[in-house]
């Protein structure tokens, strides 16, 4: 850990998992594990409440059903909380960026071009060409979206050799091939 000023929530040392919740956890961990090639590990459920526990302790409606769950880790990055739920007030509809509460988990890789191919010989929707970026904080970086089979939205990035912050500043944000900045 740094000697730097602690600032904040105390005790945090990292993002242990980020959860979303998906129509079909078969299909998503199916996707996840086959496509994107994360390791797989622990499921619960099912879980549901006849009192208020679901609204008290999750801000659903009370008598929502999370179905299962499913952890997966993808490389050396976050876990992720793959959750299917059913609740009488669900909204089906997956989220755009620009929506609030809109998203987007963001995969780091070695070879831009390699990774595109390969999603579109699986059959993956990639949106647009990588766009690179030159200059400015993010120069140096080339990233893509793409789409899973049920609409959630991914992206793609590389900057092997940095990004243009990097010359301002000792400070690092999170990175694959230094984990421990």
């Amino acid at each position: 850990m740094s000697d730097k000023k602690t600032r904040g929530l105390p005790g945090l040392r990292g993002t242990d998992h980020i959860g979303f919740t998906v129509p079909n956890l078969d299909e998503a961990v199916k996707f996840f594990v086959e496509i994107l090639g994360c390791e797989p590990f622990y499921e619960l459920g099912p879980f549901q409440s006849d009192g208020d526990w679901m609204a008290t302790h999750l801000n659903v409606h009370p008598r929502t059903v999370m179905r299962r769950l499913k952890f997966v880790r993808c490389g050396f990055g976050s876990n992720f909380e793959i959750f299917e739920y059913v609740a009488p007030d669900q909204n089906g509809e997956q989220p755009h960026n620009s929506d609030i509460g809109g998203h987007h988990l963001a995969f780091y890789v070695d070879d831009m071009d390699e990774a595109v191919a390969y999603l579109r010989s699986k059959g993956i929707r990639v949106l647009g060409e990588p766009t690179v970026r030159t200059s400015g904080p993010n120069g140096g970086q080339t990233w893509v979206y793409f789409l899973s089979p049920w609409g959630m939205q991914f992206e793609l990035v590389s900057f092997p050799n940095g990004k243009g912050y990097e010359r301002d500043t000792d400070a690092r944000l999170w990175h694959p091939a230094h984990p421990e900045r």
